[in-house]
């Protein structure tokens, strides 16, 4: 594995506070000034899924480790089946059969979580005081997790009592106003059904949700992936803007949409074959990948410049046909 710079390493790229006029989802980085020396977060070591049930286990995670700083955000990007997912589902902490974390450590906040799922319930209940509050997981297609029957409010409070027996419906609405009107979102979405949001609300108020324990850690799961572009602009500046404010401390934003990553993320980690191949800042690693297969993946990103339009347009013109000729 190719390794390069520590959190907070010189050279890491600084977020600006506001996202230029007319820039892209790519673009539109908010917030959280990179710190010169930030304090180590979290540490997953030697983390190890497979899947099993089958003649023979399928290793998807390899003994991965991973390090992230504190207020700062890795990208996990790698192509589809690369164990990307596998890996966020791992350090969450909702491994299910048959998925199963044969091996490693959360080392959070100098608190050492053993990951391993071997044990079933056992492992699992073990693990749950730490779900949502310390680790929380923004899973892939999100948007559709608010039962259709349901207004918003009725999620925010089923996630809050599943947490804190303790909490009533008036102190889970609270807290949810508050955290709604702290990021500029309209607190009349509470008493929304899903149909009645567009896509992109649905994606940040699950997100808003997700975090109502001020979790230390996020894993975010391809978030912006089924969301269209100003969509995708809003929910990357909210969740710049909830690390800004502390909402959680840290985020692993798992993705494969490259041009994200490279404006959003402090570090980049590349992942092939359930492998971290290369990690680093991530202007530094974008610019001089190292890898065989990230100067394969960065290769791969369309560039959308004149010259390239120009050689797309060459490649798609055909000559006429001869006179005769029954191409």
């Amino acid at each position: 594995m190719s390794t390069r710079g520590t959190p907070g390493a010189p050279g890491s790229p600084t977020r600006a506070s506001k996202a230029p006029a007319g820039s892209t989802p790519a673009t539109a980085a908010a917030a959280v000034p990179a710190a010169q020396a930030r304090r180590l977060l979290a540490r997953a070591v030697e983390v190890s899924a497979v899947y099993g049930g089958g003649e023979r286990d399928f290793t998807a995670v390899d003994r991965v480790t991973l390090e992230l700083g504190e207020g700062e955000i890795l990208g996990l990007a790698g192509e589809s089946g690369c164990g990307k997912t596998t890996l966020g589902n791992s350090l969450a902490m909702i491994a299910n059969p048959p998925l199963y974390v044969v091996e490693g450590t959360l080392e959070i906040d100098g608190e050492q979580i053993d990951l391993t799922t071997l044990r079933g319930e056992q492992d699992l209940k073990r693990q749950r005081k730490y779900r949502g509050g310390v680790v929380s997981m923004l899973p892939q297609g999100a948007m559709n997790a608010i039962s259709p029957t349901l207004r918003v409010r009725n999620l925010v409070h089923d996630v809050m009592r599943a947490h804190d027996r303790t909490v009533t419906r008036d102190q889970a609405l609270d807290l949810a106003r508050d955290r709604l009107k702290m990021l500029e979102m309209p607190v009349r979405v509470l008493d929304s059904y899903p149909h009645q949001l567009s896509g992109g609300m649905k994606q940040r108020v699950v997100t808003v949700v997700s975090t109502l324990l001020n979790p230390r850690l996020l894993i975010a799961d391809e978030p912006t992936s089924a969301l269209d572009v100003s969509s995708q602009r809003m929910l990357v500046e909210m969740l710049l803007a909830m690390v800004e404010q502390r909402i959680m401390s840290g985020v692993v934003f798992v993705t494969h949409d490259l041009p994200v990553l490279s404006q959003v993320s402090d570090k980049l980690a590349i992942m092939n074959a359930g492998k971290i191949v290369e990690t680093g800042p991530t202007e530094q690693l974008v610019h001089d990948p190292q890898h065989p297969y990230t100067k394969k993946l960065l290769s791969s990103v369309l560039d959308p410049t004149a010259e390239t339009r120009a050689r797309g347009r060459d490649r798609r013109t055909r000559p006429e046909p001869a006179e005769g000729d029954l191409r």
